[in-house]
């Protein structure tokens, strides 16, 4: 099993759960005999996780190119 986080916008995440499936497979041909692992995941569970709607929100990010607010102020 494997479980996975990911942000979605300001207050939700995705949490997702995965099945990790891994098997040997033989084919039987009148020339040969091929084997080969294979390996799949599979989605089990999908959930949105709501968190509370904050106050405030900014973002700094790509804004001339600077990261701290005492910057962007001045």
């Amino acid at each position: 099993m494997r479980s996975e986080f990911s942000a979605q916008g300001i207050n939700q995440t995705l949490h997702r759960v995965y099945l990790q499936v891994k098997c040997n497979v033989s084919i039987l041909t009148p020339f040969d005999n091929i084997s080969r692992e294979i390996t799949n995941q599979v989605l089990l569970m999908e959930n949105v996780i709501v968190g509370g709607i904050p106050n405030t929100y900014y973002n700094l990010e790509g804004l001339n190119g600077s990261s701290d607010a005492l910057e962007v102020i001045e």
